[in-house]
């Protein structure tokens, strides 16, 4: 199971790379929409709501790694316009986004490893979430 999830993993970041060159905002808003549909798999584990799945649990944190890895290359300049929730901060600080974009590629990829159950689940999966809350703090438009 893990090795077809893991084929469509990269099925999807070869797809993306060609959208990517096309419209970056629209690859990002697939790729942002990816680990959102991952980050709700996992929240319903950390929560109690869906049973604790290891192989699910992996597929999370190789996807958000592979995710992470692509979206260094979706904020070229100019793609500030447009339909994006995307803050200004982006392109002002893009050695800072960078940078936590960087942090959050390696704990996702940190996290694969150390994960054999539940409890330490959780405690990667809050990690990587944190990463991900602390971006969108700074570098997204708020919601209106």
């Amino acid at each position: 199971m893990i090795r077809s999830v893991v084929a469509t993993v990269v099925l999807i970041a070869g797809i993306s790379a060609v959208a990517a060159q096309q419209d970056p905002i629209k690859a990002r808003q697939e790729l942002m929409k990816s680990n959102s549909a991952q980050a709700k798999i996992g929240a319903a584990m950390a929560k109690g709501e869906a049973p604790f799945d290891l192989a699910k649990a992996k597929v999370i944190f190789t996807t958000l790694d592979a995710n992470a890895g692509k979206l260094k290359t979706l904020w070229p300049a100019g793609s500030d316009k447009g339909d994006t929730k995307a803050s200004s901060k982006i392109w002002a600080d893009m050695a800072g986004f960078n940078a936590d974009l960087a942090k959050f590629e390696s704990l996702a990829k940190a996290a694969e490893t150390p994960v054999t159950d539940l409890a330490s689940f959780k405690t990667q999966f809050s990690a990587v979430g944190k990463v991900c809350g602390d971006c969108h703090q700074t570098y997204r438009l708020k919601k209106s």
